[in-house]
């Protein structure tokens, strides 16, 4: 009998109690923790947190964004895409310059550096992904994910965590 089927033995207050792995929420943060926490070590060895490593990923598909258009796709706040900007352009990782549409706004873009280092960190998140998923078939990775992405959608979660 699995844990999640023996999961409600215990009684409290009149009623059964559920243990707590008999939740698939448990199981989920059990596995978001461990590959989320892999994945942070391989980027340190990088100098990029994984906050870091999402706006460099979106900037690498669609340079010269603004602000506020890249706080949209990364549902953050345009207040926490100013501060991983800010942090970026310290480690000269990404630019900003005034739009030549527009002098009041602003645009965000990649730096050679940070060109050269997605290719290099998006291996890593492959990386990371096989060595935890790797063991499933292929029809289960994708069985897995559209059922993550149905529970997302369901739910309106909207974009992933990036922090």
């Amino acid at each position: 009998m699995s844990s999640i089927s023996r999961g409600r033995a215990r009684r409290g207050h009149g009623h059964e109690l559920s243990t707590l792995d008999a939740h698939l929420g448990y199981w989920l943060r059990a596995v978001s923790n461990h590959v989320s926490h892999a994945f942070k070590m391989r980027l340190e060895t990088h100098g990029v947190t994984v906050a870091e490593w999402v706006v460099l990923r979106a900037l690498f598909d669609r340079d010269g964004v603004n602000p506020s258009e890249l706080a949209a796709t990364l549902g953050l706040t345009r207040g926490a895409i100013s501060k991983l900007v800010d942090r970026l352009v310290v480690k000269e990782l990404v630019s900003v310059r005034s739009d030549p549409r527009d002098g009041r706004a602003q645009l965000i873009a990649l730096r050679a550096p940070a060109r050269r280092l997605v290719p290099k960190l998006a291996a890593l998140a492959d990386e990371n992904d096989e060595e935890a998923f790797g063991h499933l078939d292929h029809e289960q990775r994708v069985a897995m994910l559209a059922l993550l992405k149905e529970i997302v959608e369901r739910l309106g979660i909207g974009e992933a965590p990036v922090t």
